[in-house]
């Protein structure tokens, strides 16, 4: 990292002109800006780059200070730079997206590709504004895309919406211009690697059909340093949020990171054939709001309309695609399908209709009943094999959730993750139907309401009279 130096004058006292660091008042001493950057500001310094920071997220302050050519380290695996790749690689399409973002992240994103792609490979980089309001991105950017022109015509071409329309709009705006071989769709607050584009286009040449994300490296938000990712699958929870996961064992008896691995899905940012991508339908352009257009499932939550998908319905015909049964029976077996959910969402007993199943403090082990609140605390689910779960359900087989279980002393009821409920033998299945009781299986006590010495109601396990559950959210019949 290049730092700021504020330079003083030599002190009269100091004879020897040596260098007297000057204090400077922190004005932003809670801003996680500055925990580990920026100690040598001045005060006017702090404040626009704070500015900064509040507008884009990241410090634009040092971005627009760090040369557009930065050196970065290369983080690949060692194999990675000992391969050779054919000559006659296809050609490729980059396309950038962008909402205000900053200029010089988007020009440092230009000349990185520019500079670490060969000339031969790289037909074209398109750039995609959908509909930013930052000055900047206007006269500015055109005079540095023309600035580009002098040394390469026509390379970048600009593409802008005029009204916003979102993630997936922008990305299907940008495959549709461009004419390359493969197209890259990325975000435009990259930088990319030497050597980035030969693998990918590399294993496109090879099978047309596949579709790529390659293993990226964090730009740190406060220093613009890099982090390192090691590889790994791009994955998701039912909630559709992006997250990493291991890959397959066979992956790893290779012994050998620079070799691809199969992921479920994809991390927002791809590389693809450019007109294969479009014989399988390209992506949806249905989905307006940030967040699934990585997974693109056809799923209907319950009372939510999702919007006519027959164009999609139509191209799944089309293409002959198996049922989503068989993507999770073969590419993705460690999502639960969570296809025995009974009812979810916050359990109430009649008795105290105000007063909600609460997976009490944490860490812990005794769920309780706490004023409704409806958050992540007070979720619960009710499965087909009688186990209940309080505190939320975790989307994959390899995590534990926790279970409500009797423990068959005393009077209150237990709370514990489900694998470890099941080594200590802790009676964990349960008997339930909307407006009955909740009466435990092997232990024949139920789940019920009663006030304690101290004088408030607690959740207690005990002989059945007859208490009355309901839980929010039935999905099926009981």
């Amino acid at each position: 990292m290049n730092k700021l130096e504020k330079k003083e004058p030599p002190a009269q006292n100091n004879p020897e002109g040596k260098k007297e660091r000057k204090l400077v008042r922190k004005l932003y001493p809670n801003s996680v800006l500055f925990r580990k950057w920026g100690e040598e500001l001045s005060e006017e310094e702090q404040k626009e780059a704070e500015r900064l920071f509040q507008r884009y997220g990241y410090n634009a302050f040092l971005s627009d200070r760090l040369p557009l050519n930065r050196e970065i380290p290369d983080t690949r695996p060692r194999r990675c730079a000992e391969k050779t790749y054919p000559k006659d690689l296809p050609t490729i399409s980059v396309v950038l997206i962008y909402l205000d973002e900053a200029l010089s992240i988007i020009k440092r994103a230009i000349r990185s590709i520019i500079d670490k792609t060969p000339a031969r490979l790289l037909k074209e980089i398109i750039l995609v504004d959908d509909h930013s309001s930052n000055e900047d991105l206007m006269a500015k950017l055109d005079d540095y895309i023309n600035s580009i022109h002098e040394e390469r015509p026509g390379l970048v071409k600009k593409v802008r919406h005029s009204e916003q329309l979102g993630l997936t709009q922008a990305r299907l705006s940008g495959w549709r211009a461009a004419v390359g071989d493969v197209v890259a769709i990325l975000d435009a607050h990259i930088e990319v690697h030497v050597q980035w584009a030969e693998p990918l286009l590399a294993r496109i040449k090879e099978d047309r059909t596949v579709i790529l994300t390659p293993v990226f490296d964090r730009v740190n938000f406060d220093d613009l340093t890099l982090t390192p990712y090691v590889p790994a699958a791009d994955a998701f929870d039912w909630a559709l949020w992006c997250m990493y996961e291991s890959f397959r064992p066979e992956w790893y008896a290779l012994k050998d990171e620079s070799q691809p691995g199969k992921s479920p899905s994809i991390m927002g940012i791809l590389v693809a054939d450019r007109k294969f991508f479009g014989e399988i339908g390209s992506l949806d352009g249905g989905m307006k709001i940030y967040g699934g257009e990585n997974v693109e499932l056809g799923i209907r939550d319950h009372g939510i309309d999702i919007g006519d998908v027959s164009e999609r319905k139509k191209l799944r015909e089309q293409l002959n695609c198996k049922p989503f049964k068989w993507y999770l029976d073969n590419i993705y077996p460690m999502l639960d399908p969570l296809d025995n959910l009974l009812g979810y969402g916050v359990l109430i007993n009649d008795l105290k209709p105000e007063l909600c199943v609460d997976q009490g403090p944490m860490p812990g082990n005794i769920p309780i009943l706490y004023s409704c609140h409806y958050y992540s605390p007070q979720n619960c689910y009710y499965r087909t094999d009688g186990l209940l779960y309080i505190g939320g359900i975790k989307s994959h087989k390899y995590n534990s959730n926790r279970c409500l279980v009797d423990p068959a002393t005393g009077i209150y009821p237990g709370l514990y993750e489900c694998k470890i409920a099941q080594q200590k033998k802790f009676h964990m299945q349960w008997d339930f139907k909307q407006k009955g009781p909740i009466q435990n299986r092997e232990t024949k006590r139920c789940l019920e309401v009663a006030m304690g010495n101290d004088g408030y109601y607690k959740l207690v396990v005990q002989q059945c009279t007859g208490q009355i559950w309901t839980i929010k959210n039935l999905i099926k019949d009981q």
